[in-house]
């Protein structure tokens, strides 16, 4: 048995994450004291492991928590599939070391933008969503966001993380106060908006995103501050609590 400190040290997942998984029902403890200390054996943490193999994929909590709750769930096919995107990714990131390996042999001048590609990673991660059947929000997301042209989807994304980097300018301040809850609904309302309805146990997926995913961590941390990232977590979180 693992106590939620050692299960946050040996996977990188907070805190904070670990008692929300257990809040919306997600990844309850294998015990929990008297005093309201969990526990997790190693069933709970191979259940763990499954969310975060579904979150690489892209999807949504609650949707995880309805295909890891589902007895015909395929864990093979589950790993299977993360290990090909694995591999793929590392082959992305090996062509971009031997670019820039190139670069610094023959000059910044030489050109080889095709190492920044990545459709084919992309198409596989929503290929492998697909198999495990479309989600509402996600033919939605297909329908809106997919059909429209690829500078439009840049300016909407741009756009969504320019408003997720205003939170920047409350740091210090609560996630309860009100200028910062108005940003949360400007963001529930610009994703609803651009890409898909944003119900409000959507935007809970995205406070787990927030500060449970180094990626997007750093890069909301780096357009608004070191912080910003938590902040926006913690903010969404009481928003949809009291809403």
């Amino acid at each position: 048995m693992m106590t939620v400190s050692e299960v946050a040290a040996l996977t990188g997942v907070s805190q904070r994450t670990l008692h929300y998984y257990d809040e919306i029902g997600l990844l309850p403890p294998s015990s929990t004291t008297e005093a309201g200390y969990r526990s997790y054996d190693e069933a709970a943490l191979e259940r763990l492991q499954h969310i975060l193999l579904f979150k690489e994929l892209g999807f949504p909590l609650k949707d995880i928590r309805r295909l890891l709750d589902d007895p015909g769930f395929d864990r093979v096919k589950a790993l299977e599939q993360h290990l090909k995107l694995l591999e793929m990714k590392k082959q992305h990131l090996e062509n971009i070391i031997d670019m820039t390996r190139g670069l610094c042999l023959m000059g910044t001048k030489h050109l080889n933008l095709s190492a920044f590609d990545t459709r084919r990673i992309d198409e596989y991660a929503a290929e492998a969503r697909a198999s495990y059947g479309k989600t509402a929000a996600y033919e939605e997301y297909e329908r809106r966001f997919l059909g429209r042209s690829a500078a439009d989807q840049n300016a909407a994304a741009q756009g969504m993380m320019a408003l997720i980097a205003r939170f920047g300018a409350h740091l210090g301040e609560s996630p309860e106060c009100p200028e910062v809850q108005t940003l949360v609904g400007q963001l529930q309302e610009y994703v609803t908006e651009h890409f898909y309805t944003c119900t409000n146990e959507i935007l809970a997926s995205y406070a787990d995103m927030y500060d449970g995913d180094g990626r997007f961590t750093r890069n909301i941390d780096q357009a608004g501050g070191e912080g910003t990232a938590a902040l926006a977590a913690a903010a969404i979180r009481h928003y949809v609590r009291n809403n």
